[in-house]
Formats: structure tokens, C-alpha cells, sequence
């Protein structure tokens, strides 16, 4: 498996193909020990442009905003899109092999903090709005949960914030109570008369990098299948709203996200490709755009992305979101996605929980045309929801 890129100072890597407007940058930040590679648009030396922070999911990169950042450097703001902890061209994290990573390196928390020094080191005190889209908008929205003084809207994207489940309640002189039993909904998932499991949980394994990084059909081949079937090109995404999180409901969602439980991801990407034209989607990513996230992943492995999702799926690695329990979104938001993404769905109930988790909920706004790549699938209509969220606060 290959290891993460050294400083760019010593192992220069070729620029991306990025439009007009929009510049490539290495930032050292000694208070984390990141070196940040970001993209930036609309810098103007006398700071006075409001910042907007954009931040990539999984399997994407700060390249993944490439459609979005011009405009919004347009439109009056200084924008810039970064390569989180485990991606692409940042560096510094621990890039140990799978049972020697420190895993609070990857804690929810620490990836706030990353984005909070960064704000710091491009000398700025305040962020007009952190847009995030998939595992992004897991850290946007937790930016603007855990720092409101700082990140003053924020943008959630095809990943709706769910609040905390609450901590233990009046037990010195409450009435006892039982809580709720707890789901291992990966036993139940293997249960079905077709077995399943879930994606996040395959993410969070030993063995889930390597298939990443291997798959029988080559590395383009799967990338390009996965962001397909994801997008509204893929006739089967049909999303709908969950009754509950168990195994009945999740199965309704397509393999990609719950998936065969003998298969690998690429392996069920490949059975969900089968007699689909791969050509569709060029339309959106092109073959060029494509060859980015292959070199890139080919040289940086998998697994710094994954650990997020070994977060996500060990309770040891969330204690420290304790802190704030009962705490809602207190600054302006909304939530943005594609009509035909799942995403929207995947856990019960969240999407419906707004505007409860969020004291100034503007709004959900649904893109036609789109999956669950909005920004890459259909940039103009997103552009035009953040600029309209923005304008009006």
C-alpha cells in the first residue's frame, strides 16, 4: 500500500487542471502539523472579502469544488476548497498502517480543530459560511455546531446533521428509566434472506483499503461506476424517506450503500454497472477530471480517507461530542441535495429532524437533475442556492 506524498517541497507533485481564476497552494500549519493543499479563488491581499470555506466527502478532494469556486470569487467572496486530514495532497497525517493508526488523529473533534487553524493561517478571525458536502458536511455542520462564533452560516450538503442522542438524564432523583435497546444493525443486516451489510461499517474494516485500492476492474473503471451509480444518471436511485433505522428499512437502499454481504465494494460496483453506459456521466466528470482522483488515490492509498469511517463506527472514538450534548446548530443553515440522492435518507429521521436541530433553519433546496454529486453534477444550480443564502442573511 502506498504511503502519503512527502512535503510538496521535496517531492513536487504536477499542478491540477484547474479553470481560470483558481489557484493551487501548500500551506504548513505548525499548530496541527498539516501542511494544507488548498485551492483558492478571489484573494485579494487587503482581506476584506468575506470567507467561504468549502470542504470535500468521500472519495472526493478539494478538486471536487473546481465547478463552484470561480463563481462564488465572482460574486464578491474569497473561497477556498482544502484537502482534508487523510486526502489527497495534504500531508502530516499519521499515515501508519491500519492497526498502528492513532485513531484521534480522526476524531470529529480534531477534524474541527484542522479547520479552525487553517482559518487562523490564512489570517482570517471569522468564516462568512462553511459549505460541506457528504463526510464535508459531517465537518461543516459540526463547525457551526461547536463554533458559531466563528463559522457564522453554514451549508450541509447530501448529509443532513443529526443531532446528539442526549447523555443520561436526572439519575440522583429522576424516576429510573431503561434506555433504549441498541441495534447491532450489522448482525441484523446479515440476517435478511439476503444478507446485507452496511457501507460504513465495511469502510471502517481492515481489508476495506486494499479492495479500494485493488478492484478487478481497474481503478478508473470503479471510480467511475461509483460516482454513476450514485448520480441521477443511475435509474435505480429512487430516494425515499425511512421509517426507522432498522434492517427492513436500510435494505431498501441500493447496494452501494447497503451492501452483498460476500462483496467488496468495487466488486459491488461492478454488479450494479453491469449493462449501464459509463458514458453518461462524462457529462459531468470528465475522463480528464477522472484521471485526478485515480492518480491521486493510486498515490496516497485509501486508507487516510477510510479512518473517518472508523470513527464513525467505533463509539470509543466519539466520546469527546459529549460536550455538546443539547446543543442545536445555532447559526443560519440550510441543507442542499440532489433529487435523486439517497443520502438524504440514509439516517432515519435526520432530514425530517430539521428545522428542531437548528435554531435559524433557512431551508432545505432539492436539485433537479442531480444525485448525489450535486456540486459536480449540476454546479450552476447549487451556485445559485448558496449565493441566495448568503444574499439573505
Amino acid at each position: 500500500m502506498p504511503q502519503a506524498a512527502h512535503s510538496p517541497a521535496r517531492n513536487p507533485l504536477p499542478p491540477l487542471p484547474l479553470p481560470d481564476g483558481v489557484t493551487e497552494h501548500y500551506l504548513q500549519c505548525p499548530s496541527n502539523g498539516l501542511t494544507f493543499h488548498l485551492l483558492e479563488a478571489g484573494y485579494s491581499p487587503e482581506k476584506q472579502k468575506p470567507l467561504v470555506i468549502l470542504v470535500h466527502g468521500y472519495p472526493e478532494l478539494a478538486f471536487s469544488w473546481r465547478k463552484v469556486l470561480p463563481a462564488l470569487a465572482n460574486a464578491g467572496y474569497y473561497v477556498v476548497a482544502f484537502d482534508q486530514r487523510g486526502y489527497g495532497r495534504t500531508t502530516g497525517w499519521d499515515n501508519s498502517p491500519f492497526p498502528k493508526v492513532n485513531m484521534a488523529e480522526f476524531t470529529v473533534t480534531n477534524l474541527v480543530r484542522d479547520v479552525v487553524v487553517l482559518v487562523h493561517a490564512l489570517g482570517y478571525r471569522a468564516v462568512k459560511c462553511i459549505v460541506g458536502h457528504d463526510f464535508g458536511a459531517v465537518t461543516s455542520s459540526m463547525c457551526a455546531w461547536m463554533r458559531p462564533d466563528l463559522f457564522h452560516s453554514v451549508v450541509m450538503m447530501s448529509h443532513p446533521f443529526k443531532e446528539h442522542p442526549g447523555l443520561p438524564f436526572d439519575l440522583l432523583h429522576g424516576e429510573p428509566s431503561t434506555p433504549p435497546p441498541q441495534v447491532d444493525i450489522q448482525k441484523e443486516l446479515a440476517k435478511l434472506p439476503e444478507p446485507r451489510k452496511h457501507y460504513k461499517w465495511y469502510n471502517a474494516t481492515s481489508t476495506a483499503a486494499l479492495h479500494w485500492y485493488s478492484p478487478n476492474q481497474g481503478l478508473a473503471a470503479f471510480l467511475r461506476g461509483y460516482w454513476h451509480v450514485k448520480s441521477a444518471d443511475w435509474d435505480g436511485n429512487d430516494p425515499q424517506p425511512l421509517e426507522a433505522w432498522s434492517a427492513p428499512e436500510l435494505a431498501k437502499m441500493p447496494f452501494y450503500y447497503i451492501m452483498p454481504f460476500a462483496k467488496s465494494m468495487p466488486e459491488t460496483i461492478e454488479l450494479m454497472m453491469r449493462g449501464e453506459d459509463a458514458e453518461k456521466s462524462k457529462r459531468w466528470l470528465s475522463d480528464e477530471a477522472l484521471e485526478v482522483y485515480v492518480q491521486e488515490w493510486r498515490r496516497t492509498g485509501f486508507q487516510g480517507g477510510l479512518n473517518w469511517y472508523r470513527t464513525m463506527a467505533d463509539p470509543e472514538n466519539k466520546r469527546d461530542m459529549d460536550l455538546f450534548a443539547g446543543r442545536k446548530i445555532e447559526c443560519p443553515s440550510i441543507f442542499i441535495s440532489g433529487a435523486k440522492d439517497w443520502g438524504n435518507y440514509q439516517e432515519p429521521g435526520a432530514l425530517q429532524g430539521f428545522p428542531k436541530t437548528c435554531s435559524q433553519f433557512k431551508g432545505v433546496r432539492i436539485i433537479e437533475g442531480a444525485g448525489h454529486w450535486p456540486q459536480q453534477e449540476q454546479p450552476e444550480a447549487v451556485v445559485k442556492e448558496i449565493l441566495g443564502f448568503l444574499e439573505n442573511l
